[in-house]
């Protein structure tokens, strides 16, 4: 593993130990080295700073597919030391609008139209009457003589003050979102606690499926410097073209999360008996949402290899993943134990530390945990007066110090007074063979406060899931009747975010009336 004093440091050593090796490939074909990444973003930074102004300290929020340029993207604003607000490219003109009169960038780099959706007219709009400039980036970036820059920021991610050099935006499911502020420190505690527990290696290829705007983005980048490994980008995931992206590129660290897994799982039970879908997969990591147990132990049939989850958010990447080389019950039921440098402590409602085993609320303190939001009246929420890390997540330690998440503090529904757990349902109706994904939310009731309504997407080739069905699945599991949902709705599919969470307050809108 190489070792930087910040990550463009890290980039410039990479491309010297291992200038001709692949750091990406994308599902057109087009390849790029270690080597060419560094020269190809220092000439980017050169024209940002001629072109555009960019430099040392300057907030540039950029909006790009999962493309080879958001990674030169990436890099040269680094070189320049920039503070870079990446935004996935779901977000449309509330979000997006939001966050310009937030953050105050300077510039905005977006595609002209993607998918149909033109952001070049929507960063008009939201920049419109402010101090923000739009550039429109199609797979292309302005180019200049990196001779003429500046020297490079001498930062050390190590030292006693750690800039900020990135906002990373939640997703905002529920309300406005917010603006995290991190520094190289993060990235780098969040890619060498995932790394080490996945026992990567310069000859790994790690899908990287997800929206490169995403924290884990950044977190990935630093991986692939600090490893030497190669990133398999698709600008869009499509079980149709993506999955044959994975095969093609001989993927062997099957990213990146629960829907993604489910995808290449059914895929899988598709093929004729004796065939592999990805022939050298080593691992199924995971994040960005939690798993039903059964997922690691159907993966692990079908491929011979199964899940290997962490534990996370926008605010602190990475605080605990699983070993690959754990056992079976620990991948299957936990996200494994917090990396290291990491301390989580779990806090009961009424303020006490939780026993070993015992729920209430996941606290951490860390390397990766933000340096605080940019509207810094959201910090006295987000800290405890210990200065701990309140993550809103439900969940507990075994013995072994490994995490098993629970549920959300608001993703608990109370009927008459009474908790009930969304996931552990929803980890029930996951072992139904007529389900193939699942949301348990909580609905108003006059009668009772709340009413359970499971939400289900039928499994390929079965009938849907019926009332009776359902309820007799939950009793015979052993799940007591207070618990049992009072409502039970088919769906084609569940609306997630581009991180694969599902988005509960769509479907409390859509069935709560």
């Amino acid at each position: 593993m190489l070792e930087g004093r910040n990550i463009w440091d890290l980039i410039v050593r990479r491309a010297q130990a291992t200038p001709g090796r692949e750091l990406a490939v994308d599902e057109t074909g087009r390849r790029i080295t270690f080597g060419e990444y560094r020269d190809r973003a220092e000439r980017a930074a050169a024209g940002l700073a001629a072109d555009h102004g960019v430099g040392e300290g300057d907030v540039v929020s950029w909006i790009q597919p999962t493309w080879i340029e958001a990674m030169v993207l990436f890099g040269a604003l680094r070189r320049l030391g920039a503070v870079q607000n990446p935004i996935i490219p779901i977000y449309r003109e509330r979000e997006v609008g939001f966050i310009v009169h937030q953050a105050e960038p300077t510039l905005l780099v977006a595609p002209s139209v993607w998918h149909g959706f033109d952001y070049e007219a929507m960063a008009r709009t939201v920049t419109e009457g402010t101090k923000t400039r739009v550039l429109v980036a199609d797979r292309s970036l302005p180019e200049g003589d990196p001779a003429g820059l500046p020297a490079p920021p001498d930062d050390d991610m190590d030292g006693d003050d750690v800039p900020v050099r990135f906002i990373y935006y939640t997703s905002g499911t529920t309300a406005e979102p917010k603006g995290a502020r991190h520094g190289d420190r993060s990235l780098r505690a969040a890619s060498r606690g995932m790394s080490e527990r996945l026992h990567l290696a310069q000859e790994d290829r790690f899908a990287l499926v997800f929206p490169f705007a995403h924290v884990a983005g950044g977190v990935y980048m630093h991986t692939a410097m600090a490893y030497g490994l190669t990133f398999v980008l698709d600008e869009a995931f499509d079980p149709e073209t993506t999955i044959d992206l994975l095969r093609r590129e001989r993927v062997t660290q099957g990213g990146a999360g629960t829907y993604f897994h489910q995808v290449y799982l059914q895929a899988q039970r598709a093929l004729p008996a004796g065939e592999k879908l990805f022939p050298h997969v080593r691992t199924f990591p995971g994040g960005g949402a939690p798993k039903p147990p059964s997922l690691h132990w159907d993966l692990k049939e079908a491929f011979g290899v199964g899940a290997v989850s962490g534990y996370g958010l926008t605010e602190a990447p990475v605080l605990t993943m699983n070993d690959a080389r754990d056992d079976d019950e620990v991948l299957a039921t936990t996200e494994g134990r917090a990396v290291e440098g990491t301390r989580l402590r779990i806090v009961r409602a009424d303020g006490a530390q939780a026993a070993v085993g015992e729920e209430g609320e996941v606290r951490a303190r860390g390397p990766q945990v933000t340096l605080g939001y940019l509207d810094p009246a959201l910090d006295a929420d987000a800290f405890d007066d210990e200065g701990w890390f309140r993550t809103g997540d439900l969940g507990r330690l075994d013995e072994r110090g490994n995490l098993t998440i629970t549920g959300r503090l608001k993703d608990v529904i109370i009927r008459k007074g009474e908790n009930i757990s969304a996931k552990e349902v929803e980890d029930l109706l996951f072992t139904h063979p007529k389900v193939a994904d699942v949301a348990v939310v909580g609905l108003p009731d006059a009668d009772s406060g709340e009413r359970a309504c499971a939400v289900v997407v039928p499994a390929a080739g079965r009938d849907p899931l019926t009332f009776e069905e359902m309820t007799a699945h939950l009793r015979d599991a052993g799940l007591i009747t207070r618990k049992l949902p009072e409502q039970l709705e088919v769906v084609d599919a569940l609306p997630r975010n581009p991180s694969g969470k599902i988005l509960k307050f769509e479907l409390q809108r859509r069935f709560g009336a």
